[in-house]
């Protein structure tokens, strides 16, 4: 009967050592969202780009993610902050700014339920931001529930230093919690000059300098140890083009590092645009919504 109890309080006390350990695991203070629009994953070996492979080495990876149908801007830029497919948010056009199907479910503000609607509601005091080259952005993160958003077009040449120091001020005034920043260039490249192009991978080495500079703000601010960077994309291309069936047009590379993700490597499993969006509400401690079809990419949790 002593040994029954001795064994049973030996396992009582490790589930509490466990338990307590998983509670006092890293845990990100601040998570930011970059993506690239157009930047297929089919280009990631060729492409000159070391900070971003920096941080594949340090945390977890794969060139597979794959969008919805179709492969265009709208519908996956949804997918990536609703958690949904096409089918559930309603978004089907490049373009959409409202949704042409009946979403299955609406936030309090009269559109898909976005991760920074989840801040809103679970986290109202913490600031959020969401700067963008691509007006059409507006219509999908649900800006009546962020704290700072603006739209910041391309310059000319695809000069992108607007948006880049637009995201350092933010960094450093705010310290947001959450933050996105999206550049448009690399597809605005692939429509003119081609995917697989070497005016598509100079576009890349460039931006790969432009997010250097935004890792950088997080440092001066002193949160880079806290922070958790996912860079991501809505589609890829072939020739000059998207939004088919082409896996070079499907598969995306997501990139993860920071304090909650293991250094993984390279991820084994099959992952979607809308299992990010729920990966990002889990690092931030948000439940997410009944309708979410995104799941967690638990292979990279820590």
């Amino acid at each position: 009967m002593k040994t029954t109890r001795g064994f049973l309080s030996m396992i009582a006390l490790l589930t509490a050592v466990m338990f307590s350990f998983q509670a006092n695991a890293a845990k990100p203070k601040h998570v930011i969202f970059i993506g690239l629009d157009g930047w297929g994953g089919y280009s990631m070996p060729k492409a000159d780009m070391p900070t971003v492979k920096g941080l594949m080495d340090s945390g977890a990876w794969t060139l597979k993610k794959r969008s919805v149908l179709p492969s265009s801007s709208a519908i996956n830029w949804a997918s990536l902050f609703m958690g949904l497919p096409t089918e559930g948010h309603g978004y089907t056009e490049w373009g959409s700014k409202s949704p042409e199907i009946p979403p299955i479910d609406l936030g309090p503000n009269g559109m898909p339920s976005t991760i920074f609607t989840l801040m809103k509601d679970q986290r109202a005091e913490e600031p959020t931001a969401a700067i963008y080259e691509w007006q059409g952005i507006a219509y999908l993160v649900d800006t009546l529930a962020i704290t700072y958003h603006a739209n910041v077009p391309v310059g000319e040449n695809n000069n992108s230093s607007a948006i880049t120091e637009a995201g350092v001020k933010l960094i450093k005034d705010y310290k947001p919690t959450l933050m996105v920043i999206t550049y448009d260039n690399p597809d605005h490249v692939g429509h003119a000059d081609g995917h697989d192009t070497q005016a598509y991978y100079d576009i890349l080495n460039y931006l790969d300098g432009e997010i250097a500079k935004i890792i950088s703000a997080t440092k001066e601010a002193g949160i880079f140890d806290d922070t958790v960077f996912i860079i991501t994309a809505d589609h890829g291309g072939t020739g000059k083009g998207h939004g088919g069936k082409n896996l070079a047009e499907m598969n995306t590379p997501l990139i993860m590092s920071g304090p909650g993700i293991k250094q993984a490597g390279e991820l084994k499993g099959a992952y979607m645009q809308y299992d990010v969006t729920a990966t990002m509400a889990t690092l931030l401690g948000l439940t997410q919504p009944q309708s979410w079809v995104g799941r967690p990419i638990v292979e990279a949790l820590d």
